[in-house]
């Protein structure tokens, strides 16, 4: 009855030539939107990937087809600007069965169709040996018309942590405050840190650890913190890790080193004065023998005495100045005067014998030599 309300209604408001109109119309509309859905994207992948520092990745852009697309295949891939003001990057496209590389940019020398043949329903590209540089987000754009389609996938290149280093802080003394530090030199942001022990059971709640910082604290040591323990540090990309082990030692006698240190100084002052003492002694010794050797030479070696000149001497030597005259006694030349011939001992070795002469005796300046 409902239906028949219906009909009579439409009858009397639209005449028939409108109504075929109006059927005519929504059968085009909906041809045109078959063919607008005809081309879809059927890839299911993340749409933001995250990927180490010289690995390879693969970009999934997977598309189907519809029977009412029958312009030419056209594929692109670009790297979308983050400033919306600015064009794309083209990288990458795929028409008429030929396959461009645009720019002669780094990036586009690490990229390549991951299928032989992209037209047949795999568009995905691969990238190899990432770098940070690689980090952006690539559109593929497949377009057979009046069908077209998209998909955008961000990529993530990020720097593996390096091996961290372990290392604790204070003396591992049992009641004392002890630190475990763990840090690794390489490695994209956000680090995250991670103690664990490996014996004795796991870490107990009196310790508290700082992810960010790597550091476990321990606010009073006991036997109950020795043992093995482990330090992982990781990021979305990869993860290291170092091992340490924790002693639980003895606090020393503090009465005993106070001894022992007043032992070691006191020690140390007696080494100091024997020292001093022997080296004031042997310089006494090398002062006193230097003085006893400066009086032997004065003794032994005493200086020749100066004479006064008188004035005879003065005078014959201006007087007979080829002269010389030796003041000796009469005695010591007599055989001077008697003009003898004296052989020394040496003469029998065969040595000419030598001839004195008779000196004249002045009696007022003596001999001349």
């Amino acid at each position: 009855m409902f239906r028949k309300s219906c009909s009579h209604l439409r009858s009397a408001f639209f005449p028939p030539w409108l109504s075929v109109y109006l059927a005519c119309t929504a059968s085009l509309l909906s041809t045109e939107l078959k063919y607008v859905r005809g081309m879809h994207m059927t890839s299911a992948g993340p749409q933001t990937i995250h990927k180490a520092e010289g690995e390879s990745v693969t970009l999934g852009c997977s598309y189907t087809l519809s029977p009412f697309d029958t312009g030419e295949l056209d594929i692109e891939w670009s790297m979308v600007s983050p400033d919306t003001t600015q064009k794309d990057q083209m990288l990458l496209s795929h028409t008429s069965g030929t396959t461009y590389v645009h720019g002669n940019h780094a990036l586009a020398k690490g990229l390549s169709f991951a299928a032989p043949d992209p037209s047949l329903g795999d568009a995905s590209i691969a990238i190899a040996l990432l770098s940070p540089a690689h980090s952006a987000t690539y559109q593929c754009k497949v377009k057979k018309s009046p069908g077209v389609d998209m998909r955008k996938v961000s990529l993530v290149v990020l720097a593996k942590p390096s091996v961290p280093k372990c290392w604790v802080e204070g003396g591992e003394l049992v009641g004392e405050a002890v630190s475990l530090h763990c840090k690794s030199a390489k490695g994209s942001t956000p680090l995250k840190y991670t103690w664990r022990r490996e014996s004795a059971g796991p870490i107990p709640a009196t310790a508290t650890q700082n992810s960010v910082t790597g550091e476990l604290k321990i606010s009073n040591h006991s036997q109950s913190f020795a043992g093995f323990y482990l330090c992982e540090v990781n990021n979305a990309v990869g993860a290291e890790h170092c091992r340490i082990n924790l002693k639980a030692n003895k606090p020393p006698n503090r009465a005993g080193v106070i001894v022992g240190t007043i032992v070691g100084s006191l020690l140390l002052i007696f080494i100091l004065l024997v020292f001093t003492g022997l080296l004031y002694w042997k310089l006494s010794i090398r002062h006193r023998f230097e003085k006893e050797f400066s009086n032997d030479i004065r003794e032994d070696a005493p200086p020749p005495e100066s004479r006064p000149v008188s004035r005879g001497t003065s005078r014959s030597a201006s007087q007979h100045p080829q002269v010389t005259y030796c003041q000796v006694g009469r005695t010591d030349i007599s055989s001077l005067n008697d003009g003898r011939t004296l052989t020394p001992s040496s003469n029998s070795h065969g040595h000419t014998p030598v001839k004195y002469t008779a000196v004249e005796y002045d009696s007022k300046y003596g001999y001349a030599v």
